[in-house]
């Protein structure tokens, strides 16, 4: 079973090539760039992210030596910012610790920050031919429902069984190309809905298909229950100016930058009417006596964004203040620790979350409107 699996998986890849730059790379350093991009990442979307990466930082040398902000500005809109954060500092280890050399065995690429199982078998067997299985969704899946495997995918029982399948049904003389189709049937034909089945070409000793549960497997024990979060943005206008900070905290978006923002409410707890929001928000940024004058000229529609473990769910509260503002304004709650930047610069130069940068779009062309 082993051996049929085998053959036909690599029979079936070599008239099956799914194009990708990365593809035939040797390159470890191109390599675990294409690989930390399309973690929790479509290859649609991960895509035009590697080339501009490659592009700007075409050696590891030249990603260690490239500032913050201008790496997560390139990175924005790609989401999970900790795996840009990871990069920057592995390439930076690697540049200064390592003499610029990229680790050639799976135990030191294993070592490496924001690298993972799945990871270091990748980089592994596609840059050093090293037998190493890799292990993902679609290798779980792949296996699963071929061998009839019901044992939950999210336990550590499981890990240690389909690592031990995935390394059995290796083909050892060509790694790298057994695991890049393992990932490219899984993701072409042995999909999670609408499987290929009929036009398989495992079909005849696929268990799930024999037995009926190829929507059945795999089979997850838990279910992921998502933390909802809130932001109130207040987007302070003064003149063709606007106030930002960059986000600090060990926390979601990090590094990023934002408006000032309220957290730790609903949607439910903004009052309705212009002037009891008004009356809110001086309550809210400012102490007794010391809030600037200002008013509201709109509420956005609520924005939301899906991630992993979380509902993010953000509102904009777009806020003019006079042009000249006393001095003490930096010293001010909401004030403390922004930048005032021109509205124009906010897509240009400075990378922001996903959600701003949603709310960004749908200004462009009225952004004198605020």
């Amino acid at each position: 079973m082993h051996a049929f699996f085998r053959s036909s998986l690599l029979s079936w890849a070599s008239t099956h090539l799914r194009p990708m730059p990365w593809k035939g790379e040797r390159d470890p350093y191109k390599i675990w760039l294409s690989e930390i991009m399309l973690q929790q990442t479509r290859v649609e979307q991960g895509l035009p992210y590697y080339e501009k990466f490659v592009a700007a930082y075409p050696a590891i040398a030249d990603l260690a030596r490239a500032p913050e902000d201008e790496l997560l500005k390139l990175w924005e809109g790609l989401g999970y910012y900790s795996r840009a954060r990871n990069l920057h500092f592995t390439a930076k280890y690697i540049a200064n610790e390592l003499g610029g050399r990229f680790p050639d065995n799976y135990a030191s690429i294993r070592a490496l920050k924001g690298v993972g199982d799945y990871t270091a078998a990748a980089i592994a067997s596609f840059a050093y031919d090293l037998p190493h299985a890799v292990l993902d969704g679609n290798v779980y899946r792949v296996l699963a429902r071929f061998f009839g495997i019901d044992t939950p995918t999210d336990t550590p029982a499981a890990k240690k069984a389909f690592t031990s399948l995935a390394n059995t049904v290796l083909d050892h003389t060509q790694p790298g190309v057994f695991n890049q189709a393992m990932m490219d049937f899984g993701a072409t034909v042995c999909t999670p809905k609408q499987p290929g089945c009929k036009t398989c070409p495992m079909q005849t000793q696929c268990v799930a298909w024999q037995t009926g549960k190829v929507n059945e497997l795999p089979i997850k024990s838990k279910v992921l229950v998502k933390k909802e979060r809130f932001f109130c943005y207040a987007v302070f206008n003064a003149g063709p100016d606007v106030f930002v900070r960059k986000r600090a905290e060990k926390d979601i978006w990090r590094g990023l930058f934002e408006f000032p923002a309220l957290e730790g409410l609903t949607l439910s707890d903004l009052p309705d009417g212009n002037e009891a929001l008004t009356q809110w928000l001086k309550e809210q940024f400012f102490p007794v006596g010391d809030a600037p004058d200002f008013s509201v000229a709109q509420v956005s529609k609520p924005y939301r964004q899906t991630l992993t473990h979380r509902q993010v769910t953000a509102v904009f509260i777009e806020i003019n203040l006079p042009a000249v503002l006393p001095e003490k304004i930096g010293t001010l709650a909401p004030f403390a620790g922004t930048l005032r930047l021109p509205r124009t610069d906010l897509k240009k130069n400075i990378a922001v979350p996903r959600l701003i940068d949603w709310y960004l779009q749908d200004k462009a062309g009225t952004l004198s409107l605020f």
